[in-house]
């Protein structure tokens, strides 16, 4: 099989490991295959890519969409080296306010997926990363949110110091203050 699945310290997060065949030319691998990825516990239909650009120290996130745009996410570096984190933010959940974070590469071929129910991002370890990720919902502003990627509370160990953020990305909230409708 082309794939290995590894559920996490927060079991609903999976870390999908490929198998690419290489030769002169370069390699080829499969990224994603419903009928293997569902009986796998990733039973998502995805209905957009998102694909992002990036130069080193960039740091993207923490970002996810409320109920009832929420969104799944599939996530792999096709160039480069980015640090991927998923934070659950479900009330009640034994696990909220926890993270895991994953070293995702164009060497490692590895997929992270986070499911709804989980703000996202990412930090930029390379020179520069292209990240391209499946999600199972459009994108919808009115329903866009976040948190502050520093959070005392969550103290996520991020491999860089002085992160370039996007201005819109200071401003986010601490996870006690987010207007959050996702429940275990």
């Amino acid at each position: 099989m082309p794939f290995v699945f590894k559920k996490l310290d927060i079991p609903e997060i999976i870390l999908v490991e490929t198998k690419s065949f290489s030769d002169g030319r370069g390699f080829f691998l499969e990224s994603f295959k419903e009928s293997v990825f569902s009986k796998n516990g990733i039973d998502t239909k995805f209905v957009q890519d998102n694909f992002s650009h990036s130069i080193k120290g960039v740091l993207r996130g923490l970002h996810y969409q409320k109920n009832s745009k929420a969104q799944a996410k599939l996530v792999i570096a096709l160039r480069g080296e980015i640090f991927d984190v998923a934070v659950d933010i479900r009330k009640g959940s034994p696990t909220y306010g926890k993270w895991i974070g994953e070293i995702l590469s164009e060497e490692n071929h590895k997929l992270l997926y986070i499911p709804e129910g989980f703000a996202h991002g990412f930090c930029v370890l390379s020179k520069e990363a292209d990240v391209l990720y499946k999600v199972n919902q459009e994108y919808s502003p009115e329903h866009e949110n976040g948190i502050i990627w520093n959070d005392p509370a969550i103290d996520i160990t991020w491999p860089i110091d002085k992160p370039i953020l996007l201005e819109k990305d200071l401003r986010l909230s601490l996870l006690k203050d987010i207007d959050n409708n996702f429940v275990y």
